[in-house]
């Protein structure tokens, strides 16, 4: 967490905070820690001052993967994925026109929690996540439309867990359920 121009001693910026916090809630989704774990070391990040305070809330707590990162990016057209691919840790899409479909149905998902950021100016987007999927949209902001989306309840404890957040200017997001 420290590095050399990142002191213990340097104070905590928003961004550092919000990162600490998703780390520490992956840590639970992944079933790493408890709840009343969880809600100690969230305590702690959202009190600390200093990174030396934030290394101690997140200590024994796995790395991150910083490999797991990928963008689509599109200034006019289409996006779209489907079938069987890889959906990384973090994806981000980002399309000033255009629409954007993305299909997790059938896509390989290797990560207990997988982030989708938005970044959309003109066009719809709709998302078909796996049937039994736990679906966050709390960070996603929309301009024009809103966001339809009927959760479904898990059927499994392991279930992969979707965030997605970002902003949409002029269109609407639809994120269905798969019926297999």
């Amino acid at each position: 967490m420290t590095s050399p121009e990142r002191s213990a001693s340097t104070r905590v910026g928003e961004d550092d905070r919000e990162n600490a916090v998703r780390r520490v809630r992956e840590a639970y989704a992944e079933q790493r820690i408890t709840h009343e774990e969880m809600d100690d070391r969230l305590d702690r990040v959202l009190a600390a001052m200093t990174y030396g305070d934030l290394t101690v809330a997140l200590g024994a707590l796995p790395a991150e993967d910083p490999g797991a990162t990928s963008t689509i990016a599109v200034a006019g057209g289409r996006i779209r994925r489907r079938g069987v691919w890889q959906v990384p840790r973090t994806l981000k899409v980002e399309s000033a026109y255009g629409r954007v479909h993305l299909d997790l149905s059938r896509a390989v998902i290797a990560y207990p929690v997988v982030d989708i950021e938005l970044r959309l100016g003109v066009g719809n987007a709709g998302v078909t996540v796996p049937r039994d999927a736990i679906v966050e949209v709390e960070g996603l902001t929309t301009g024009w439309k809103d966001l339809r989306y009927q959760p479904r309840q898990p059927s499994r404890p392991d279930a992969p867990r979707i965030r997605i957040s970002g902003e949409m200017g002029y269109g609407r997001l639809k994120i269905r359920h798969a019926w297999r």
